[in-house]
């Protein structure tokens, strides 16, 4: 049991970690976030992580443990996260993209907590496997009510967004093309003023030509 027991250690200090990430992270998620529903689940996300912290203090202080170990695997999602904050969307678009990011933090969190509390379940710990499963179901929960503000409100605002603009750009395109029809019926027309004029100083040579003869 002893290498389960390390198995189990080397998780839970990964999941310290992560959590400590997570805490810096959503802050940032929370200004960007344009929708009220969303932004308030985030809100209230973090303060449910904050005990997720303590709850994992007390089990790494079960272990003899103080601290965590560097999560890459957070740190790999959360980066790619703030890298969609920094794209060029539309309000909804851009919330859209804060729950898939989130979404993606709450999956590696289930698997993570899942793994620990079998784990915890198996070497027989009782009260470590009771404090990381009420964390897997408030993470269960947050992922559920993410996919619910998503399929509610949030993708469906997005997509009209995205159709807003591409109405926009087709009006813009047939304004383009009329003016630049009519710049050229003006062309044409200035050129054929042109040509009539050419035509009239020539008559006008030829006739006062004959009446010099």
């Amino acid at each position: 049991m002893e290498a389960l027991q390390k198995l189990l250690t080397d998780e839970v200090k990964d999941l310290y970690d992560a959590e400590q990430q997570i805490l810096k992270a959503l802050p940032k998620m929370i200004e960007e976030c344009s929708s009220s529903e969303l932004k308030q689940a985030l809100q209230e996300h973090l303060t449910v992580t904050q005990q997720h912290v303590t709850r994992l203090q007390e089990v790494l202080g079960e272990f003899g443990e103080k601290t965590g170990k560097r999560c890459k695997g957070m740190a790999g999602i959360i980066a790619e996260g703030e890298e969609l904050l920094k794209e060029d969307f539309e309000d909804s678009t851009k919330d859209a993209a804060i729950i898939g990011s989130a979404q993606k933090v709450e999956h590696y969190e289930i698997a993570s907590y899942g793994t620990a509390r079998t784990l915890a379940e198996t070497l027989g710990n009782e009260r470590v496997a009771q404090l990381l499963e009420e964390t897997l179901e408030e993470e269960k929960e947050a992922d559920q009510l993410l996919t619910q503000i998503a399929e509610s409100s949030v993708n469906a605002e997005a997509s009209a967004e995205e159709d807003e603009e591409e109405e926009q750009k087709a009006g813009n395109g047939g304004r383009r093309r009329a003016a630049s029809s009519s710049s050229s019926s003006s062309s044409s027309s200035s050129s054929q003023r042109g040509k009539n004029k050419n035509k009239n100083r020539t008559r006008n040579r030829r006739t006062r030509a004959k009446a010099g003869r």
